[in-house]
């Protein structure tokens, strides 16, 4: 009798000559990391609705204020709430905006960047004037002025965060655009009559974003920060909402008196998936440079 083996293929991409660089298994551990808080965010409602979590926005019916133990394995705050229910829902909320607000941005400044790089003249220089003067704004400061106009809530926070994105991927592609636009390849197919339109969308689009997975990774790390300071600041979701920044902010004045663990927890969530899409990140920029230059 034969056997048979069956052989797994990555993709090229994906295939290492030799061990794996130091970044590429700190981008693993990051997968790890990101991949568990997405897991959390998913199933925390499932949770609770089996009686396994308590209600993030609502008091304990004895509300006692507990350090952690086996009862309440991350204890409950002053007002009641069973911190580790809201540890796991800030995960919830954390990824609802970032993800919004990454994706807003990707998707305003991505054709942008194209159409500008491409055509160039006046048009080029006027969103280049624009997005410049937003990219020296302070990404905290633009997004809290943003929050006092557009108000609390999942989507108004996440456009708020996403305005100071824009520029970045209006950069990145314009200038990897203007730079490809001159090759043999662009004028060939301008040269058969092929429309600005499809210009774009087949030949400049997939050349042109190579970058924009790396910008999604980090500026999603940067947004749970900035998610987090708008919280501690009273802004961005409202009140009832299980928010890191907001347990951090009701926590502070708490650490005085040794109850530690109300800021800590919520604290810890918010760094290690912030860690966790940094890595990511910046293991994502190592491949796609080896890439390049193969």
């Amino acid at each position: 009798m034969t056997s048979t083996k069956l052989k797994l293929r990555l993709p090229r991409f994906l295939r290492f000559s030799g061990r794996p660089s130091l970044s590429m298994q700190l981008m693993a551990v990051g997968v790890v990391i990101t991949l568990f808080f997405v897991l959390v965010a998913i199933l925390a409602p499932t949770f609770e609705s089996w009686g396994w979590l308590q209600d993030p926005t609502e008091s304990l019916s004895n509300p006692i204020l507990e350090p952690p133990g086996a009862r309440y394995w991350f204890g409950t705050s002053r007002q009641g709430y069973d911190v580790f229910s809201r540890t796991l829902f800030g995960s919830q909320a954390a990824l609802q905006v970032v993800i919004l607000a990454t994706s807003l941005s990707l998707i305003i400044g991505v054709p942008l960047g194209l159409v500008s790089g491409y055509l160039g003249g006046k048009l080029d220089r006027v969103l280049l004037f624009l997005m410049d003067t937003i990219y020296t704004l302070p990404g905290l400061l633009l997004s809290v002025t943003l929050a006092f106009v557009v108000g609390r809530g999942v989507l108004n926070a996440a456009i708020a965060l996403s305005i100071s994105y824009v520029p970045q991927y209006y950069r990145v592609v314009r200038n990897h655009t203007a730079s490809v636009k001159s090759e043999l390849f662009i004028e060939a197919a301008q040269a058969m009559g092929a429309s600005t339109k499809r210009v774009l969308s087949r030949y400049l689009f997939f050349n042109v974003i190579q970058s924009v997975p790396v910008l999604f990774t980090l500026n999603a790390a940067d947004a749970i920060l900035i998610l987090g300071g708008l919280g501690f600041l009273g802004l961005g979701l409202p009140e009832e909402t299980a928010e890191w920044g907001h347990d951090l902010r009701q926590a502070l004045d708490a650490l005085p008196t040794g109850i530690w663990w109300t800021a800590l927890f919520p604290g810890l969530g918010m760094t290690l998936m912030v860690v966790g899409l940094s890595l990511v990140g910046e293991g994502l920029s190592e491949l796609i440079n080896s890439r390049e230059h193969r």
